[in-house]
């Protein structure tokens, strides 16, 4: 079945009519002329109608709320902009010049958002007469003063390609019928001047992913308001690069990954506006002459469940794979004041999951639905309908889906590797966790145009973590303009002082790291990452296990000689501006005191109460860990990350865990597991507990470790070698389950192994992997695995590929 509803001629003429759009009072859409295309079935005027309704709304009562208080509010913001509009010979607005070329975006903002307020109902504005000439006048002016076809282009080309002509496009669509002929074409004259035909011939540079999707939905609507067929027809074909999976730079991932700019995991932002822009062209064009036909459109659609709502959790997107947007937040802008934080990112792709959902088979609509309405439910740190990014026809979808009483989707219990953006996410009953690394392919972070200076240490390891019903706005509540940015979670760093904006921009820094990825069965999952410190001598081998109900973190191999203490942030918790921490360690209540450093020699585990804990076994060797805290009280403003940020202060408290490594250390070590949601007394069993965990080895070497309750053995081998009863010939990762005897396993109804093994440096070469048991039989092998021999050891050869993908081998052992 079509992807979208192939409509007969009148439901395709019916969707696109005024009533449709429920705009009544809107002259722009009830004059005779409008009317009188739409009875005439000219298929332009369908396409524009149906586009205004795809952006403007439909079905929604504009007198019930949400919707009246929004409609006001584009009315009052309308109306201000009116006021202050003063057009000159550098801007229309005195504060908007055109350059730099920002100026020029944020004043055909300026008039869209003035446009909507004349065309929707209930804005009080709604027909203004003197609102639609000033309209014109500014429209006028932005066009003779600097955006026509004797320009040349300066600055940010995206200013001129996208955001500019996306904006003065939509606005014309809206006053289509009071801007005449003549002035139309001028218009899109200096669209064609900006955005030529060449942009979306070869798929290179920066006409691919997001950005091609942008600058077909610019040439599509052109032609659509054009009346030039061979331009909406470039503009689906050109869709078609965009839907393929990648194996190297922008695009998406056969894993799920999406990387923008070449080595950025850009999923939560480039990635959402590529689902969101196809999700509106494949709505507008469906059922026409130009419907998107390619087979291949498919892969987006699976990407819905394969490559998004994996890294959605309760409403947020991971900020792992939002680039340097998460230095955003409040932003100076006079449109609404939004936070453009996880949960602003999250809700984004909420509403585009809703709308492409319209262009879906039933199945995957339902499906979509039911997932939607679960992320709108479970957001009760910052409910999705209440957020101000949202207008009309987004809020209008997601209160329908919210309402209508639909299945609700809970959130998944599983393990998601994305070794083509160097990310991983673990969700467990009640919690989840995100890991974010670099390699030689994924960036240690992007910062450009005055974004994001300080993230260097966001791909050092990071470990993200949330729960059900606490974390909530961990990283969203000015987590990023306040943290200590030599102390993000999870991470293991040199504390030498770096510069901002530290190795360069736009996700050029990348270290010289191949050994990066890990392997899964779907539940647990075995992670490293061969960490080398931006600017600095640092060198670590990280582990990361994945398991029931905590991770297994190790380190080793911690070596620098930068002159300076090498640390390991176990954790830094956002308290809000007013928490205090109540710590509990091995049973005994520890007060912090503020800016105080607390130590705890020979401490078992540690409880931070409204939040979890953390157990510290012995090193291998009997060696005890000496874990450090400190309640901190920090002061940081959006600007100081941002250029473009408010210089608004915000003050949040912090308690910091974390372990001294010593300065210029030589091969140290940590272990440690984290436990998301647990009291003190889960805590206390599981540091009492010898034989939940045994440390099979924690060296430059090799980092393993045994769970014989969940009969887990994993293992992350640096070189050949062997641990555990597992030894490899290669660099790998290998997860062991052992799993119990099930009467649904059939003649071999006993005991079974899965085997699943990875190769993150991915060169590709075959290697060899032995168990040191004996095997009955072999139950199912993937083709990469071939079986070498079953007794007196299990032995393998994988044919790994490049893309550190999961090879696994499921037996009967003896």
């Amino acid at each position: 079945m079509p992807p979208y509803p192939l409509w007969s001629r009148r439901g395709f003429l019916g969707f696109s009519g005024a009533g449709a759009l429920g705009l009544a009072l809107a002259p722009a859409l009830t004059g005779p002329s409008a009317v009188a295309h739409a009875a005439d079935g000219d298929p332009y005027e369908v396409l524009r109608r149906r586009w205004l309704g795809i952006q403007l709304g439909t079905g929604y009562d504009p007198a019930a709320e949400p919707y009246a208080a929004r409609l006001k509010e584009t009315g009052e913001l309308a109306r201000g902009f009116r006021t202050a509009m003063r057009p000159a010979a550098g801007s229309l607005w005195p504060d908007s010049p055109f350059d730099p070329p920002a100026g020029i975006t944020r004043s055909y903002g300026r008039l869209a958002t003035m446009a909507r307020a004349y065309l929707q109902p209930g804005t009080g504005l709604t027909g203004d007469t003197g609102l639609a000439a000033d309209l014109v006048r500014g429209l006028d002016h932005v066009h003779d003063t600097v955006y026509h076809s004797g320009t040349t282009r300066y600055g940010n080309w995206w200013e001129w390609q996208i955001g500019s002509p996306r904006l003065l496009l939509d606005t014309v669509a809206m006053l289509y019928e009071q801007l005449g002929q003549e002035r139309r074409e001028r218009y899109l004259a200096a669209v064609d001047h900006f955005v030529p035909d060449a942009m979306l011939g070869d798929y290179t540079g920066t006409s691919t992913g997001a950005n091609r999707v942008d600058l077909c939905r610019v040439v599509a609507l052109r032609g659509i308001l054009g009346r030039a067929p061979a331009k909406i027809a470039l503009a689906r074909d050109a869709l078609s690069p965009v839907f393929p999976y990648v194996t190297k730079g922008d695009g998406l991932y056969a894993d799920g990954s999406f990387v923008q700019h070449t080595w950025v995991a850009y999923s939560g932002t480039y990635g959402f506006v590529l689902l969101d822009g196809l999700g509106r062209l494949f709505l507008l064009l469906g059922g026409s002459d130009w419907a998107v036909t390619d087979p291949k459109r498919q892969i987006i659609f699976d990407s819905v469940e394969h490559a998004y709502a994996p890294l959605l959790h309760n409403g947020l997107m991971m900020d792992s794979v939002n680039g340097r947007a998460i230095s955003r937040g409040y932003q100076r802008t006079d449109e609404r004041r939004v936070m453009r934080s996880d949960h602003f990112h999250g809700h984004a792709l909420v509403a585009a999951v809703a709308l492409l959902a319209e262009a879906a088979t039933p199945q995957e609509r339902e499906r979509w639905q039911a997932m939607v309405r679960g992320w709108i439910r479970r957001d009760t740190s910052y409910p999705v309908l209440a957020d101000r990014q949202y207008e009309v026809a987004d809020l209008a979808r997601l209160k329908t889906l919210a309402d209508d009483g639909g299945p609700v989707a809970p959130e998944p219990v599983a393990h998601r590797l994305f070794p083509a953006m160097d990310r991983a996410v673990h969700r467990r009953p009640g919690w989840a966790a995100g890991l974010a690394m670099a390699s030689d392919r994924i960036t240690y972070y992007e910062n450009g145009n005055g974004e994001n200076p300080r993230g260097w240490h966001t791909g050092a390891g990071m470990l993200y973590w949330w729960g059900h019903d606490f974390g909530g706005g961990q990283y969203t509540d000015a987590f990023w303009p306040t943290v200590d940015p030599y102390r993000l979670p999870g991470t293991t760093v040199s504390t030498k002082r770096l510069a901002d904006n530290e190795g360069g921009g736009w996700g050029e820094p990348k270290p010289a790291a191949r050994w990066v990825g890990g392997t899964t069965d779907g539940e647990f999952a075995a992670v490293g990452q061969d960490v080398r410190g931006l600017s600095s001598t640092l060198r670590a081998k990280k582990s990361w296990f994945f398991a029931a109900d905590c991770v297994v973190c190790l380190g080793a191999g911690i070596t620098s000689r930068d002159g300076v203490p090498a640390e390991t942030v176990v954790d830094n918790r956002n308290l809000g501006p007013d928490g205090a921490p109540v710590l509990t360690v091995d049973g005994v209540r520890r007060s912090a005191e503020p800016g105080r450093r607390l130590s705890f020699p020979r401490a078992r585990w540690i409880h931070l109460a409204g939040h979890g804990g953390y157990v510290f076994p012995r090193l291998p060797g009997g060696a005890d860990q000496v874990p450090y805290a400190l309640r901190d009280t920090r002061t940081g403003a959006w600007s100081d990350i941002n250029t473009g940020g408010s210089p608004e202060p915000f003050t949040r408290r912090y308690l910091t865990l974390w372990l001294d490594h010593g300065t210029d250390p030589a091969d140290a070590a940590y272990a440690y597991l984290l436990m998301p949601g647990a009291g003190p007394r889960a805590l206390a069993a599981r540091a009492a507990d010898r034989r939940w965990l045994t440390v099979l080895a924690n060296t430059g070497e090799r980092q393993a470790v045994a769970v014989p309750s969940l009969g887990l053995t994993a293992a992350n081998f640096w070189q050949a070698g062997s641990a555990g009863g597992l030894t490899v010939s290669a660099p790998a990762s290998v997860l062991l389950r052992e799993r119990p005897a099930h009467a649904a396993q059939g003649r071999h109804g006993g005991r079974t192994a899965s085997l699943c093994v990875a190769e993150p440096p991915r060169t590709g070469k075959p290697f060899e992997v032995v168990w040191d048991r004996p095997v009955r039989a072999v139950l199912a092998a993937d083709p990469s695995v071939t079986v070498l021999a079953i007794t007196p050891a299990l032995r393998l050869r994988v044919t790994p590929g490049t893309a550190c993908t999961t090879h696994t081998c499921t037996v009967a052992p003896r």
